[in-house]
């Protein structure tokens, strides 16, 4: 049975526009994707990071004629224009909020004023001021955080609070977030070295389980041992932020089983020497 497309306006996310003849030099030494290449009309995926490499903010870039269009946590906007006008130096670009409104259409391949959703198909669909299309249902914003959950894709906001996770930690490599072949960016040299030697030993996966969701950080245990904690979730299913050392085995929290659901679109990647 064919389903509706499903309409949803997403209040957790709000816009900020990057104006100037300087914008795209500004943010290529900035962000891990490449914005030099980017064409007009187009929306990409991804990060500013500390210096050390862990992720501030995730983002989308819709590029412009004249600038472009970041797609942002709403929570962490007014943090994040900040932080851009502390880098612009003398970069000739101006930083402001932008009144757009973010939203997202799936269980369509495309329709007039979206865009295709760069981390995964299965995502469906972005739109900034589009209207809904007359043959969507609208339905809450829950609905499509369900959606994202059962794909196993982290939303970095909820699932990673800033300063405290590598991006590649939240499959940003795996989630067309990080172009590892551009030129220097903030926190390039850890990504990159995390890449290259394939040291990673945690990922943000899926999990469910029976019960209410877990507050953040609750710990999953694989026998007598750490193997991960929980992070944000609803409805019997939540990422987790797991070792991969550690995913063989009969996992709990407080004693209820816990399964890891392994997106489909993630190959098993190389697992680094494990930690004591």
């Amino acid at each position: 049975m064919t389903q509706s497309p499903l309409f949803a306006p997403l209040a957790s996310r709000a816009v900020i526009a990057v104006d100037g003849p300087d914008w795209r030099v500004f943010l290529q030494g900035l962000l891990t994707q490449d914005v030099e290449s980017q064409p007009s009309g187009t929306l990409r995926f991804g990060g500013l990071l500390t210096p050390q490499g862990r992720l501030l903010y995730d983002l989308f870039i819709l590029a412009g004629e004249t600038g472009c269009w970041l797609d942002v946590a709403a929570s962490h906007r007014e943090a994040l224009i900040q932080r851009l006008t502390l880098y612009r130096l003398r970069a000739k670009v101006t930083i402001s909020p932008s009144p757009m409104v973010v939203s997202a259409l799936w269980n369509t391949d495309s329709a007039e004023g979206f865009l295709s959703d760069p981390r995964l198909g299965g995502l469906g669909l972005r739109g900034y001021d589009a209207p809904p299309p007359k043959m969507a249902n609208e339905v809450p914003e829950a609905t499509y955080q369900a959606h994202r959950l059962a794909l196993g894709v982290p939303d970095p906001e909820a699932d990673a609070p800033a300063d405290t996770t590598y991006p590649i930690e939240a499959n940003f490599d795996l989630l067309n977030g990080i172009d590892f072949k551009k030129g220097c960016f903030v926190g390039q040299e850890t990504t990159s070295r995390m890449k290259r030697r394939g040291t990673i030993k945690t990922r943000m996966l899926p999990i469910h389980f029976d019960g209410p969701v877990p507050a953040f950080g609750t710990e999953i245990l694989n026998g007598d041992l750490r193997a991960g904690q929980v992070l944000n979730g609803q409805g019997g299913q939540a990422m987790a932020a797991m070792r991969l050392d550690r995913l063989e085995g009969a996992l709990n929290i407080d004693g209820r089983p816990v399964h890891v659901d392994w997106p489909s679109w993630m190959e098993p990647p190389t697992v680094g020497d494990p930690e004591p």
